[in-house]
């Protein structure tokens, strides 16, 4: 399982920027002013945070994860997913903030066999149309019993989707996999028959809520 350390590798430009920018001006001695940037630094560090959650994923094939951090903003019924799947889906739409867990999980055991990114605009991950229309990486993994499609949407803050994983890659229920900088949103599209665990407005966990059951 891919092993990442308490705050991932791409937060530490940021953070080292922004601790080294504070000692620069408190050097110059505008110490006041110096407490902003290190105020940032501190919630870069808070932000690219990668809590350890390996031992608490549940057990069983039948039961899905949810890959992010972040509030339940819509769940949709019978929705045409053609760019991997092929069929009517359940749809999840996850919200994150920017005080949420950014890095993205597997939401169940299988194989990469999908991969995509596509440039675009930074709309704010609320918006209804943020799934055309923003930035956005998709990994469409196959299980044992199931295909699902997990997509990670750029927002009006961020500018970038990080992917740990390639195409023909395994990935374990749980496991990291990638993430978005800086506020987004997430959508998991389920086909088939599944018993949705949670419903709008749930706050829910990457790799510990279980936000479907197979059947």
């Amino acid at each position: 399982m891919l092993k990442k350390p308490l705050i991932v590798q791409e937060g530490y430009p940021f953070i080292l920027g922004a601790f080294l920018i504070a000692l620069f001006v408190a050097w110059m001695g505008y110490y006041y002013i110096a407490v902003f940037p290190f105020v940032f630094s501190i919630y870069f560090a808070f932000f690219f945070r990668c809590p350890n959650r390996n031992s608490k994923i549940p057990v069983g094939e039948e039961l899905l994860v949810s890959p992010a951090d972040g509030t339940v903003m819509e769940i949709e019924e019978n929705v045409q997913e053609d760019t991997f799947l092929g069929q009517k889906c359940h749809k999840i739409t996850i919200f994150l903030s920017v005080f949420n867990v950014h890095v993205n999980r597997a939401p169940m055991e299988g194989t990469i066999q999908y991969q995509s990114y596509t440039q675009g605009k930074f709309l704010p991950a609320y918006k209804d149309s943020v799934g055309f229309e923003n930035e956005r990486g998709a990994i469409g993994i196959v299980g044992k019993h199931r295909s699902i499609l997990v997509i990670l949407i750029a927002g009006i803050l961020a500018r970038r989707v990080v992917s740990w994983k390639n195409l023909g890659d395994q990935v374990k229920k749980g496991e990291l996999y990638g993430m978005i900088k800086f506020g987004s949103c997430t959508e998991i599209y389920i086909p088939g028959d599944v018993e949705l665990c949670i419903k709008k407005g749930d706050s829910i966990k990457g790799g510990l809520t279980v936000i479907g059951r197979l059947k």
